[in-house]
């Protein structure tokens, strides 16, 4: 069912309005309306059946990003975060690009890679050029370890192979075995560890060496996912600044962090700040994308930027977000945590690509808030308002002193603890 992702107002609902919003908009069965409406994300059974040494669950905010269009496409964006400020942010910059004709997208097939490491060959080139000259047969064993996986589209597609020698360590000669997998849509760990598991034996009567590691790649640089943007200056106009200035603001920003590693490390944190909330409401291994993300941020040497922007000849603020995105949208977590699967029901993505090319998208949309806010009235103002929030809850206030007491840290220009509990004392006297 297809809805749009522009719900003005939403901000100021009740929780339960918004979740009875939710439900009748996207459709909701029955099984997710009452995970949502109950609050309950995770009973203990579930957890204790899903990791070790239980003792309970942790809960995080589950929100919604809003006016996302993507390929012509409207998403309402699930997001588990703490941050303040993280959701209101990409909602607002996706509000901007779709005034500019939303966000595109696309993302290559799910080529994942499982890794072979041989080491004491008696001859390396010779070892090397017998896995070559195999390599077809090595292919069809990793297919038989998993044929499942043939038989919906995906499986063992190339090899190959290198041999490391570096360094004056014992250690340090190995051949290694690149095995390229389509994993279709499912994040693949288990898969790839699998056709590794089943080949090693082949690889090592091969080569006459021994073989160590057989594992998954999490720099997944055969998988990747990219989001662009185009907007007018005109739209990103905003408190007494021109689009102009803000669009060279952007800019500038950019290629701060596109120079200099200390600002991209940040730069790309505020990109995972969108990226994280969604992989981790959809049930997926943020661990894994952050861990590629940011080796492919220094894949020419250097630690950068992971977004590019840049200015085209009419003048528009062109941005564009490339990533590794090991995820997906079948087993682990993602079919088994409730509350994952009432993200999924929200989100409506029917592949693992088209969810890496939404959460790239969130990449991108975050970057852009923050180097937006960055570029004008600084960081804080937006984060702070928005913080004062979370510091009064911290203090103590009940429900219906929350606003009263943010709204008072924010004039005061006082976002503390100790200042709301004064604020409070205040009050009950």
């Amino acid at each position: 069912m297809e809805h749009s992702s522009r719900i003005p107002g939403f901000y100021n609902m009740t929780m339960a309005e918004r979740k009875k919003h939710l439900i009748e908009r996207c459709g909701l069965n029955q099984e997710s309306a009452d995970h949502l409406m109950s609050g309950d994300s995770l009973p203990e059974a579930t957890a204790d059946n899903m990791i070790e040494n239980v003792i309970g669950t942790f809960g995080l905010p589950l929100a919604v990003g809003l006016n996302f269009n993507i390929n012509n496409k409207d998403y309402i964006i699930p997001m588990a975060v703490e941050e303040a400020s993280i959701v209101a942010s990409a909602s607002y910059i996706a509000k901007i690009v779709r005034e500019a004709g939303g966000f595109k997208a696309e993302a290559t097939d799910r080529i994942m890679i499982g890794q072979v490491q041989v080491v004491g060959c008696p001859d390396f080139e010779q070892a090397k050029n017998e896995i070559e000259s195999n390599k077809e047969m090595l292919i069809k064993a990793a297919n038989d370890a998993y044929p499942s996986l043939v038989k919906r589209g995906g499986g063992a597609e190339d090899l190959d192979v290198r041999i490391l020698d570096e360094g004056h360590s014992s250690y340090n000669k190995m051949l290694i075995v690149h095995l390229y997998a389509n994993t279709v849509d499912a994040m693949g760990a288990n898969m790839i560890n699998t056709m590794a598991e089943a080949i090693a034996p082949v690889v090592e009567h091969l080569t006459k060496g021994k073989v160590y590691l057989r594992i998954l790649s999490n720099y997944a640089d055969r998988c990747l996912a990219k989001a662009t943007c185009v907007i007018p200056p005109e739209l990103l106009a905003s408190d007494g600044y021109t689009g102009e200035e803000v669009r060279d603001g952007v800019l500038h920003a950019y290629e701060f962090a596109a120079r200099d590693p200390y600002r991209a490390v940040t730069h790309n944190k505020g990109i995972m700040n969108g990226i994280d909330p969604v992989i981790i409401a959809t049930g997926n291994d943020w661990r894994a994308v952050e861990s590629g993300a940011h080796a492919y941020a220094a894949r020419d040497g250097q630690y950068r930027s992971m977004t590019t922007w840049s200015q085209d000849e009419q003048g528009n603020l062109v941005g564009e977000l490339e990533l590794p995105m090991s995820l997906g949208i079948v087993g682990g977590a993602s079919r088994v945590h409730p509350m994952a699967k009432v993200a999924y029901d929200i989100l409506q993505v029917e592949s693992a690509k088209e969810l890496a090319q939404v959460i790239t998208t969130v990449g991108l949309a975050q970057n852009l808030g923050a180097l937006k806010a960055l570029a004008t009235d600084g960081i804080q103002k937006g984060h702070m308002a928005l913080h004062a929030r979370s510091v009064a809850v911290a203090a103590g206030a009940t429900s219906d002193q929350v606003e009263e007491i943010a709204q008072k840290l924010v004039d005061a220009k006082q976002i503390r603890v100790g200042y709301a509990k004064k604020l409070m004392e205040e009050n009950v006297k």
